[in-house]
């Protein structure tokens, strides 16, 4: 009977909007706030809707933090604001999207030198997002007027965020007709020819990357929206300059006039690679594929091809002498630095492996142990002396009372492969001079290691898995070993076998037929490591049943032809 017991709560926060002197604040910390928005508290947005809320929630995600609070405390009151101001909630969206000074504030978050927060900018690009989508006429209108607005997202391209607030323009304005007065506008800014200048050496890597992914997503995007609309819509202006020969023209030039650099030269293949796509990739495209057929794929547009004829020696010419690269942190300096990355280790690991267990001939060295340099991996990449340097200093943290590295685990594997290799492997002539030319102090090192911890490290990790497998249950007698079999689920079903009374219903009853447990518990009973176990399982289960009754004891010790009476028991 429910309706003895008021089982309605009153929310928190409806006490504190009691109060007259709440701020906006403490209800920030409440962690039912967001479901209360969400859920169409009327009392807490009429609050939120306030004028001087408002402002302070949008200064709360445009405002860097204070710099001296905790860092996981730093961003806490930013992200709430956040997701309060794009809750979906009507009367925040309109009083947001309607106030031209809440909008003023948001712009200015774009008029700071770069580089902007990352968080920061993500919870504007959300905010703004949200109302391109929700106050789409507003919004779009406001922006319009800002001469200035592409200018400034492209200056903070190198945040990714920004990247997406472009796309949310391109993709989530409707209706149609906005749409493509947003497209003209964005082309008459000329986006396109500012996105490919930015795929240029000597920019940024950051800002050429995103630029170059900015670019493959519109192309795509635009080409999907081409295919849904009718036949008799606008063409997309950003699509025709990407695809004309004057653009394509302009990228390739930025990548291979003046010094050639790998940043600018991929970055802008990618580009090419996207407009040379004759459909989508993927499992989407394969079923429009076989359901529509062809008319869904792509046609390459011959400007695109014309502008890429002339440089095709330039593409050859790559091949034969590719850009400098820059120097790069070798992945084994990663593997130690990231010491709680198991993802980068066991790349690094695999890796490792792939060169150890690489067949070679004399004529030609394992192209894993040498590299183009002619220095081999165990000399210039220091693997041993690394795996020695890491273990001691690891022994050290510990000593002292720290916590254990997470990548060990991996450096135990890595070195238990060297020293396989050394013993049998396809490579093992080369470890074992790699190992003999290795500086004397650091060999005798190297073997210490192999002879002493690395053996006792193998055999307390066997010691440690095998000994899982040895618990048991507690019972009368918590220092004796259970004489018991593993297996459980035939123990508890012999348990469960011998206390039933031989009855017409017993198989109903139990579950399975005599034979078929028969057939288990000859298994076992054949089993020569688990003959004792059952022997001593039986016997202790006679003295428990054993209540001295003149009736027969089905249990009395005789020989039992378990096949004869199965054939006899009455089903």
């Amino acid at each position: 009977m429910f309706w003895k017991f008021d089982l309605h709560t009153t929310s928190h926060i409806d006490q504190l909007l009691d109060r007259e002197d709440v701020t906006l604040r403490e209800l920030m910390e409440e962690d039912d706030v967001l479901q209360e928005c969400k859920a169409q508290n009327r009392r807490l947005l009429l609050f939120l809707s306030q004028d001087h809320c408002m402002q302070e929630l949008v200064s709360l995600i445009t405002t860097e933090p204070p710099a001296d609070l905790e860092e996981r405390s730093r961003f806490k009151f930013p992200n709430i604001a956040c997701e309060l101001l794009t809750s979906d909630v009507s009367i925040i969206n309109d009083k947001l999207g309607g106030e031209e000074s809440l909008l003023e504030m948001l712009y200015h978050f774009l008029e700071q030198d770069p580089p902007l927060n990352p968080l920061l900018a993500s919870f504007f690009s959300k905010t703004i997002g949200n109302l391109i989508a929700r106050k789409t006429e507003q919004v779009i209108t406001f922006l319009k007027k800002k001469e200035g607005f592409i200018g400034l997202v492209l200056k903070h391209i190198d945040a990714s965020a920004m990247m997406d607030l472009l796309l949310r323009l391109i993709s989530c304005v409707e209706p149609a007709p906005l749409r493509q007065e947003v497209l003209h506008w964005l082309n008459e800014e000329k986006l396109v020819q500012r996105l490919t200048e930015l795929i240029h050496t000597g920019k940024d890597e950051e800002r050429q990357s995103n630029a170059s992914q900015t670019l493959c997503d519109i192309i795509r995007l635009s080409r999907d929206q081409a295919n849904q609309m009718q036949e008799n819509v606008e063409a997309d202006p950003l699509l025709a300059v990407l695809e004309s020969q004057e653009s394509v023209a302009g990228l390739l030039k930025n990548m291979f006039e003046g010094e050639r650099s790998e940043a600018s030269i991929v970055n802008g293949t990618q580009v090419l690679l996207t407009l040379l796509e004759t459909r989508r990739p993927g499992l989407e495209g394969l079923m429009d594929l076989y359901s529509q057929g062809y008319e869904r794929s792509y046609t390459v547009n011959s400007s695109i091809l014309n502008a890429i004829e002339p440089h095709l020696k330039d593409f050859q010419q790559l091949l034969l002498d590719p850009p400098k690269v820059k120097p790069r942190v070798e992945g084994q300096d990663l593997f130690f630095k990231y010491s709680w990355n198991n993802f980068l280790h066991f790349q690094v690991e695999l890796c490792v492996a792939a060169i150890l267990n690489h067949p070679s001939s004399e004529e030609r060295p394992s192209p894993g142990l040498q590299n183009h340099d002619g220095k081999p991996l165990f000399q210039k990449c220091r693997l041993v002396q690394r795996i020695l340097d890491a273990w001691e200093e690891n022994d050290k943290i510990q000593a002292e009372g720290g916590t254990r590295r997470g990548n060990m685990g991996h450096l135990t594997r890595i070195a238990n492969m060297v020293v396989q290799n050394l013993e049998k492997g396809p490579v093992q002539a080369q470890i074992t001079d790699l190992i003999k030319e290795l500086p004397e102090d650091c060999r005798g090192r190297w073997e210490s290691f192999v002879d002493e911890t690395l053996r006792e490290t193998n055999r307390r990790n066997t010691v440690e898995l095998v000994s899982t497998h040895n618990m048991h249950s507690s019972s009368e007698d918590d220092d004796m070993e259970s004489p018991f079999p593993n297996d459980l689920s035939l123990q508890q079903a012999f348990s469960d076998y011998q206390i039933q009374q031989m009855t017409a219903n017993f198989v109903d009853q139990f579950g399975f037929n005599d034979e078929e447990f028969i057939f288990n518990l000859t298994v076992c009973v054949c089993s020569q490591a688990n003959a004792a176990a059952f022997e001593a399982c039986c016997k202790e289960r006679i003295r428990q049943f054993d209540d001295a009754e003149e009736e027969e004891d089905i249990w009395e010790e005789k020989e039992i032809n378990y096949a004869t009476q199965a054939k006899s028991r009455t089903r």
